[in-house]
């Protein structure tokens, strides 16, 4: 992925994420853009929070990290791609949906089975 295609992602397309997911979350979770650190270390949206006092089907709090793929990525750069983008966070409900049944998590209860989780790879499909 070239540097502008990962700088724009971070500045204009992850804080989109982050404000999309915040806003389903409530003030229950916090939300945030971490900004990529070179190589190998990509701009992630953090998602965490403390557990519910209602249950706590797992012994961790939340503390899950989203990365995308980099082709993803370019691909929102194309013709097209702020479409597909605005559909994608349409679809972020049934996305966290899906992630749970992946992994271990319960954005419900605000836990999940490991200390951090890393939803990495992940596509702009809605």
């Amino acid at each position: 992925m070239t540097s502008a295609a990962a700088y724009r992602f971070e500045v204009e397309f992850a804080p989109r994420i982050a404000a999309a997911l915040a806003s389903h979350f409530g003030s229950a979770m916090r939300v945030e853009v971490v900004p990529g650190e070179g190589r190998g270390h990509p701009t992630r949206v953090r998602i965490q929070g403390v557990p519910s006092e209602l249950r706590h089907p797992f012994a961790f709090a939340l503390n899950v990290s989203l990365t995308w793929d980099v082709d993803e990525i370019e691909r929102l750069m194309a013709p097209g791609g702020e479409a597909r983008f605005a559909h994608y966070l349409d679809a972020l409900g049934r996305k966290l949906a899906s992630w749970e049944t992946a992994r271990p998590l319960d954005f419900a209860s605000r836990t999940q089975g490991e200390p951090e989780v890393l939803l990495g790879g992940l596509d702009f499909e809605g």
